[in-house]
């Protein structure tokens, strides 16, 4: 005989890394939040994004919440890759996990508000990091300024009837012409689509692959002093 008495779900914390770096004169400034790709963590892309670090701003590196298995058990576990959300194929749970990383996101920055002063709100976003950071400035709107995407793409069905809200948000899309991992052609589509809706939106084709490569970095470097953000 064998009865099962209870089923039920709870909840299971688990220690996530972030890194705030303040460059520039001390005050009021941007703050920059880096949202790494699938298999990297903010090691990995503080390194590959060292160049920003110029600007004069807050730079909020946040790491994945959910560990890359190393299977070659020779790399220490805080060395692993990380993953920012749970995706099976299914669109539900697709935007209910980068609803819940969104969460997780918005508590860390929301910890920073009032020890330091932000005077604007940059979500960097490269892959995976692309993905979600695109879904937090769509369904976060009020907080955010500019969007950079890197060879990722904005969710726009997912806020279908919603999105005029956000319509105040900078926007740059950098895709890689030779990315074979996410294709550029439906990133090109999503930002065609708001720039037709009024949003100041840019989709711009790099001689690149699906890589954190210097020609990125450069561009969006650009675009954030075109923008008004001001170099060290």
């Amino acid at each position: 005989m064998r009865d099962v008495l209870i089923s039920g779900k709870t909840s299971f914390k688990v220690e996530v890394p972030y890194k705030l770096i303040e460059t520039g004169k001390k005050g009021e400034k941007p703050l920059i939040v880096y949202l790494h790709g699938y298999d990297q963590n903010i090691e990995y892309f503080e390194k590959k994004t060292e160049k920003l670090l110029n600007i004069e701003a807050y730079h909020l590196f946040i790491q994945g919440p959910y560990p890359i298995y190393d299977k070659t058990g020779k790399v220490n576990v805080s060395k692993w890759g990380r993953a920012w959300y749970l995706y099976d194929g299914n669109q539900g749970q697709f935007i209910k996990s980068m609803e819940v990383a969104s969460e997780f996101i918005q508590e860390i920055i929301d910890g920073l508000v009032g020890v330091i002063q932000i005077s604007r709100l940059c979500v960097f976003g490269y892959s995976m990091g692309g993905y979600l950071g695109g879904y937090f400035a769509f369904s976060r709107w009020k907080h955010v300024n500019d969007l950079i995407v890197i060879g990722g793409r904005i969710k726009t069905e997912a806020f279908e009837g919603k999105r005029d809200q956000a319509r105040h948000i900078n926007i740059l899309a950098l895709h890689g012409k030779n990315d074979t991992s996410v294709y550029p052609a439906p990133q090109k589509e999503c930002i065609e689509l708001l720039q037709k809706e009024g949003f100041n939106a840019s989709f711009k084709l790099i001689d690149a692959g699906h890589q954190v490569e210097t020609a990125f970095i450069d561009q969006a470097k650009k675009w954030l002093k075109d923008s008004g953000y001001v170099e060290c």
